[in-house]
């Protein structure tokens, strides 16, 4: 699978496996039909509470640590350095894992000096217990905060779909080596319902969310679509398989419409 490097340590397969919501049984059954159908970067976070029925289906794969990327985030009321390690541990504990490919920030906290969460990652980082460092759900605004740390910030994972193509954000990340990680990439749906996404569909004789994912990954962005049904982590893999013309890409670029769906009382987006 095509990746995209992060450091020299660290390189992101740019088709994951997004666990959001997906628990106990449910959650196992996903992740071993993702892992059997060919995924090895699985995405998770302490906030989806399935830390250990990833580990379960992991341990059972048997397939080497070397072949996998695992991603986990840090919740945003644990960004205190006191708070950081124990969280960190606390997960890497649950996961059953050595290290983790990849630690995020799950939102910013501006409670919090950034400079200090990002310090205390490094450290663990420095003791290879990370191996890459990011953030989620973070603006320009707060990605310049973050920078100012001098730690290297690698990573910004947030929602991004052909009605919220985030340009300016994307840019911004290219310009300072900042990887794009899209979450909710089919907009929970809404985007395959799209008449433009449907057409092409039909053109490339490709589901809907092959469409949209093959454009993300078009992009450079990597996409990690979440899906409980084997018919869909499968059709989702499938995207792999095939590329969109230059000139769809850039049709479904105006696409566009600000649709934001992942909005908490606590995000902090128009800082």
């Amino acid at each position: 699978m095509k990746t995209i490097k992060l450091n020299e340590n660290a390189f992101i397969p740019v088709l994951g496996f997004g666990t959001w919501q997906l628990e106990g049984q449910v959650c196992q059954m996903a992740v071993e039909k993702a892992l059997e159908v060919g995924y090895r970067h699985i995405d998770t976070a302490t906030a989806y509470q399935n830390h250990e029925q990833i580990a379960k289906v992991l341990a059972r794969s048997r397939i080497p640590r070397q072949k996998l990327f695992i991603t986990s985030k840090l919740w945003c009321e644990n960004l205190q350095p006191s708070q950081v390690r124990e969280a960190f541990l606390k997960a890497l504990d649950e996961l059953q894992l050595d290290y983790l490919d990849l630690y995020l920030i799950h939102w910013p906290n501006r409670q919090v000096p950034i400079r200090e969460t990002l310090e205390t990652m490094a450290q663990l980082q420095n003791e290879r217990l990370i191996r890459a460092i990011g953030v989620s759900n973070f603006t320009i605004h707060h990605l310049e905060d973050a920078l100012k740390s001098g730690i290297k910030i690698v990573n910004n994972q947030v929602e991004f779909h052909p009605s919220l193509n985030q340009k300016e954000l994307k840019e911004f990340c290219d310009s300072q080596g900042i990887a794009l990680t899209a979450y909710s990439p089919i907009a929970q749906g809404q985007d395959l319902k799209l008449p433009l996404i449907q057409k092409l569909a039909k053109k490339y004789q490709r589901s809907e969310s092959q469409v949209v994912l093959n454009w993300i990954i078009g992009k450079g962005v990597v996409a990690i679509p979440r899906a409980a049904k084997p018919k869909h982590i499968k059709d989702n893999f499938k995207t792999l398989e095939w590329q969109l013309e230059a000139g769809d890409l850039q049709l479904i670029d105006t696409l566009d419409t600000h649709n934001r769906l992942i909005k908490p009382a606590f995000a902090d987006f128009d800082y």
